[in-house]
């Protein structure tokens, strides 16, 4: 991707994450375009991953989005606070 395309998409991405933590909700066209940008992601990125400590570690949140909501009031917003959640894998 060229780098103002990168660029933008970055801008709109910091917006989405704005209003998710300000209004709440995203429309079924932002999710969706989210969940593809973030495959994109995943892809290019190894399994293994390196995490700058100290690390707040979270359990399961069954994909429940105001318990994340929740754990980054009280952990803290990112980028300030590394976090590594942990999932059952299975569901």
């Amino acid at each position: 991707m060229p780098a103002a395309d990168e660029t933008a998409a970055n801008e709109e991405l910091e917006e989405q994450i704005e209003h998710v933590r300000t209004k709440g909700e995203l429309t079924e066209a932002q999710c969706r375009a989210l969940c593809e940008k973030a495959r994109e992601i995943l892809q290019e990125e190894s399994n293994c991953q390196p995490v700058r400590c100290p690390v707040t570690v979270c359990g399961d949140i069954h994909g429940q989005f105001l318990d994340l909501k929740e754990l980054f009031c009280i952990g803290g917003p990112l980028p300030e606070t590394n976090y590594i959640f942990l999932g059952d894998y299975v569901d």
